[in-house]
């Protein structure tokens, strides 16, 4: 992959094995952990910003799910790129940590199906959550499925997304709405994505979206949506762009039916990479936030 600026990604990353896959993962700071779940086809890199703001209160955990950023990319022989096997990553990955104590769970786009799934099954290990334009539910039945990533599932899309990584670049300028992003980002997003091998997990995710009860992985969301009862009485803050061309305010109100003391913060200017838009005022929200006891 390439080499990203320093000054963009300040960071040492750490390596755990996964059933013979390597998982880089970030470990910044020290105190109460804040355990941060990135989507497709984001990397850790998309929490740089809150890492840097945070580790000097917390630890700051944040892994590359296998496939994308600097972990390993296996070929879709050698490794299943499932939601479930997601999750299982991700589990394996928690139990190396052995954290004390509950944590503070961040997510964001399929960060939030890994991570609340996960979540409903250990729901007394979570402390917070802060939601960021995302879902741990089927589609909403107000929405169809977004045109863009249907098309991403053709074969078309899909030489697209492999041959040109038209996935991950595109969503460098089409998901932030409020400023464009400057060029070393964008580069920096797709750094990790620069050959057709290393581009399988940016369209396998799509391809993995569980659309109705036949495809595989939907009998998982539909139990993780079941297990968001657990989480009515979790202090939780939602940030939510409300210019995101797939998970739109359908999806919100799907959130807000579910968690309905959650406490959101609606950009109606911002897009799916929320955080890109709207930094400067999220950052200071959640350090807040992790500031005020939890009873």
């Amino acid at each position: 992959m390439r080499t990203v600026p320093r000054h963009l990604y300040p960071f040492d990353g750490k390596r755990i094995d996964i059933d013979g896959h390597s998982m880089h993962y970030l470990d910044e700071g020290a105190g109460e952990p804040v355990v941060m779940v990135h989507g497709n086809p984001t990397w850790s890199f998309y929490y740089r910003n809150l890492v840097t703001a945070l580790s000097p209160t917390h630890r700051c955990i944040v892994p590359d799910h296998i496939g994308m950023g600097m972990s390993d990319k296996p070929s879709a022989d050698v490794y299943p790129y499932t939601i479930e096997r997601r999750v299982a990553d991700f589990g394996r990955f928690m139990e190396s940590l052995q954290l004390e104590g509950p944590i503070n769970l961040v997510v964001h786009d399929w960060g939030g199906m890994i991570g609340m799934t996960w979540a409903t099954r250990n729901p007394a290990l979570i402390k917070r959550l802060i939601i960021l334009n995302t879902a741990a539910f089927p589609l909403p039945q107000t929405r169809e499925f977004h045109l863009p990533l249907r098309f991403t599932r053709t074969r078309i899309g899909g030489h697209l997304v492999l041959q040109h990584n038209a996935f991950a670049r595109g969503a460098t300028h089409f998901c932030v709405k409020r400023r464009r992003m400057p060029k070393e980002v964008r580069r920096a997003y797709t750094a990790p994505y620069d050959s057709k091998s290393d581009r399988i997990a940016t369209l396998r995710f799509v391809q993995d979206i569980p659309l109705s009860p036949a495809d595989e992985g939907y009998a998982l969301i539909s139990a993780t949506r079941d297990g968001l009862v657990h989480f009515r009485d979790t202090p939780t803050r939602i940030f939510w762009g409300a210019k995101d061309f797939v998970f739109d305010d359908s999806f919100l109100d799907e959130w807000k039916h579910h968690l309905p003391e959650a406490e959101v913060m609606y950009f109606t200017d911002c897009g799916h990479y929320v955080l890109e838009d709207a930094v400067e005022e999220i950052v200071p929200e959640i350090q807040h936030f992790l500031s005020v006891p939890v009873a």
